[in-house]
């Protein structure tokens, strides 16, 4: 059981945190070029790894870090191909 102070700074923690996430898919919807769209996807899963480690701290449970670690591993891939493909046009050579 947390504190309240705590559970209401956590419950903080996530509303900043989804509105974060508000301001990057704005900005991948009507991000002009590619690189603002990457950018902002780059972001929103930050955003998203950071909301599920606040989440597993809230609740106490070790599931919620080894989640996070999936979505930093599959992020960075992801982003690593994103940049790539605007670089050369293909991913896969």
């Amino acid at each position: 059981m947390t504190p309240p102070f705590l559970d209401t700074a956590f419950v903080a923690a996530q509303v900043m945190l989804v509105l974060a996430m508000a301001c990057a898919a704005i900005r991948l919807v009507i991000g002009p070029r590619a690189q603002d769209r990457v950018l902002a996807l780059d972001a929103m899963y930050i955003d998203a790894l950071l909301l599920v480690l606040v989440s597993g701290m809230r609740h106490a449970s070790a599931i919620y870090f080894e989640a996070a670690l999936v979505i930093a591993m599959l992020g960075f891939v992801s982003t690593a191909a994103l940049a790539k493909f605007l670089l050369r046009g293909e991913v896969i050579e």
